[in-house]
């Protein structure tokens, strides 16, 4: 049996004047790239569970438009996409069964419109996809292949993570690799399309497992950069210091995503620093506290940490690490006035990097629902707009084309050339500076011990 793992994750706009202002502004289309380049690293986990007299091949595709027929030919594929590329992923599967290719579907999207999938897959896989996975083979193999395997019910233990088969992918391709150190998040946002859909717990994995998996990829990228695949890694931070201990010996550069209580631990941030830690990307949503009123379904942490904000990012990037600052235009408290309010508070605040999104209601979460409850939803099934750059509801207190055309002035005062330039010359400055300061202190400590 030749098995086919195949990654559709391109990340693009369909708004058609959005994605030619990106071309001009390199600053918005960079992390937009960086995911574009990332292997699957749910294929490269199951591929790690499947029996090895399985032959496999990974292949990336990211625009269906440019393959004619079909990316290989094997006897089963197994197709991961993002809800933006749900329909080319669709169209590829029915391509592969056409040709007598049995089709495998899974992941968030499938999870959240399972009877949808259903109706171009041979199986789908509903929930986290380790749990299922042996079974599905099996049945493989015994030619008894089940039209749902639903783990929903079942959660995976971190510690029984297999080693992601990276030896499957061509490493030239990647700039970048993926590891999972921590799954799921315990803030509840009502727009996340990640943890609430396959992640309901938040869970650690072993710090062993996660050293395994990295001098794995040394094996074919001896000086890799690192991209923590979590949703929010420093929840635990107890873990989070035995992890950044243990990295520190494997001299690695490294990114990931968390949430703005790191600045309360100073010690937490040294070991970041000292592990190689080069930026960290923080939800912080809205430039206001009360445009954070509400993102949370359970809690309003986020908008209780509001004040402390500008400090934070201070004290993070004071200890050398860059903050990429995350921001979501249009949520319901959310006015004209919110773009602006953006632009200020990234230029208040110095900070490194930001990233802006459009809210977007994806399948199977609390906002969809809602939107769709409130008749909000501007056209049902419309899953290309759901790129995080696409307008795919009725704003609250605006039109769509004004949070669009808002959008794209937004992008131009952000990405411009001068004020990236500014932005990134602070943060240098500023640690050339602190550098300085700390060689000076070091030469009065000596003088002083020899004195």
């Amino acid at each position: 049996m030749k098995l086919g793992l195949i990654a559709m994750s391109a990340t693009r706009a369909h708004n058609r004047e959005l994605t030619e202002l990106g071309f001009t502004l390199p600053g918005f289309v960079d992390r937009s790239r960086v995911i574009a380049s990332l292997p699957s690293l749910g294929l490269l986990t199951l591929a790690g569970m499947t029996p090895r007299e399985i032959d496999m091949e990974y292949i990336d595709v990211p625009d269906l438009s440019d393959v004619e027929g079909l990316p290989g030919e094997f006897d089963v594929v197994a197709i991961s996409s993002f809800t933006a590329q749900m329909n080319e992923a669709y169209e590829l599967a029915d391509r592969y069964r056409e040709a007598g290719t049995k089709v495998l579907l899974g992941g968030l999207h499938v999870t959240a419109l399972p009877d949808e999938a259903a109706q171009h897959a041979d199986a789908i896989v509903i929930g986290e996809g380790e749990p299922s996975w042996p079974e599905l083979i099996g049945d493989l193999q015994r030619n008894r292949l089940q039209p749902v395997y639903d783990s929903r019910d079942r959660t995976f233990n971190l510690g029984k993570s297999p080693l992601p088969r990276f030896d499957l992918l061509d490493h030239d391709r990647y700039n970048r690799m993926t590891i999972q150190t921590a799954r799921g998040c315990p803030f509840r946002c009502e727009f996340c399309a990640a943890s609430m859909r396959l992640s309901p717990f938040y869970r650690v994995k072993p710090v062993r497992n996660v050293i395994t998996e990295l001098r794995h990829i040394k094996e074919f990228q001896p000086e890799p950069f690192i991209e923590f695949a979590d949703d929010n890694t420093f929840v635990n931070k107890r873990h989070g210091k035995e992890l950044m201990r243990a990295l520190a010996k494997e001299h690695v550069r490294w990114f990931t995503e968390t949430d703005i209580s790191v600045a309360t631990d100073a010690e937490l941030l040294t070991l970041m620093r000292d592990a190689g830690c080069v930026q960290v990307l923080i939800g912080f949503e809205s430039a206001t506290k009360a445009g954070l009123a509400g993102v949370e379904t359970r809690s309003n942490w986020k908008a209780q940490q509001f004040d402390d904000y500008m400090a934070a990012i201070d004290k993070i990037q004071g200890h050398g690490i860059s903050v990429n600052g995350c921001f979501v235009l249009g949520m319901d408290n959310d006015g004209p006035e919110c773009f602006q309010n953006v632009v200020d508070f990234v230029r208040d605040s110095n900070l490194y990097d930001v990233q802006i999104t459009m809210l977007t209601a994806f399948p199977g979460t609390p906002l969809y629902d809602r939107l769709l409850e409130e008749n909000r939803i501007i056209e049902k099934s419309a899953w290309h707009l759901c790129t995080l750059f696409d307008v795919n509801f009725q704003p609250k207190h605006m039109p769509p084309e004004f949070l669009e055309s808002q959008f794209r002035w937004l992008v131009e005062q952000l990405y411009g050339e001068e004020f990236t330039h500014e932005r990134h010359a602070k943060f240098h400055e500023r640690q050339a500076a602190l550098l300085a300061s700390s060689a000076g202190q070091e030469v009065k400590l000596n003088e002083h011990h020899y004195g």
